[in-house]
């Protein structure tokens, strides 16, 4: 299979990416992400552990539509069919709506929400045209629970499961499946950076091994929604 990741250079973007170069079948993996440094550290380690697979990546800033232009005009480049598109980039501000700081939603939404709705219109025409493919957008529990700090986030994650939830019924005549996948606390650097005891919060591959599973279910089957929390719930 042809996966695109985005966001895929550490935390679950890095782990899905682990879980589906791990399989035997020697998958094609694209992966974007911001930090151009870190990523070639990914690829290098992952390319590394797992030569069946074949891992491209690029550097670009997804909430910027010029760049996403340039990153699908690499896609094409690279791959004939998209048959996984996991929109995982996102970003996260802390505050309150009445106190955060000035551009909080708009940097927010344009990250977490505009990057995903443009990548997934530009990979879209090649899925209807084969009636085939998967479309994954990493929402939050935020998406379900507005939470203290959230702020900015939290609207930005509710629009993302409404842009899921909308892109679900508009694919079902075309047979592409769309699952949102709303995590609580997991262990990513932001968590890291927080102090928390690591064994309060959920691992990385937990989610990587959802959407893996997910992926490989028969044509007839769609899981709408991934939901995990933490064993003793939220953080």
């Amino acid at each position: 299979m042809n996966i695109i990741i985005t966001g895929g250079s550490k935390g679950i973007g890095k782990a899905v990416a682990e879980q589906f170069a791990d399989d035997k079948q020697g998958h094609k993996i694209l992966l974007c992400a911001r930090n151009k440094n870190q990523l070639q550290k990914t690829w290098m380690e992952l390319q590394g552990r797992f030569p069946r697979s074949d891992i491209k990546v690029m550097a670009c800033d997804v909430s910027k539509k010029d760049e996403l232009v340039r990153l699908m005009n690499w896609i094409d480049a690279e791959v004939d069919t998209v048959d996984i598109l996991i929109n995982n980039a996102g970003q996260f501000v802390p505050g309150s709506v009445y106190n955060e700081p000035e551009g909080a939603l708009e940097q927010m939404i344009e990250v977490n929400l505009y990057s995903a709705y443009h990548l997934t219109r530009m990979i879209l025409p090649g899925m209807m045209k084969r009636k085939r493919g998967h479309i994954f957008n990493i929402c939050s529990i935020a998406a379900l629970k507005a939470y203290d700090n959230g702020g900015a986030y939290s609207i930005s994650k509710f629009a993302m499961l409404g842009f899921s939830k909308n892109l679900r019924e508009e694919m079902k005549p075309h047979f592409i499946k769309v699952t949102a996948v709303i995590p609580g606390a997991v262990y990513t650097d932001s968590w890291a950076a927080s102090g928390i005891d690591r064994e309060r919060v959920m691992e990385a591959a937990d989610i990587s091994k959802m959407i893996y599973t997910t992926a490989l279910l028969s044509p007839q089957a769609c899981v709408e929604e991934i939901i995990m929390r933490p064993i003793l719930g939220d953080v």
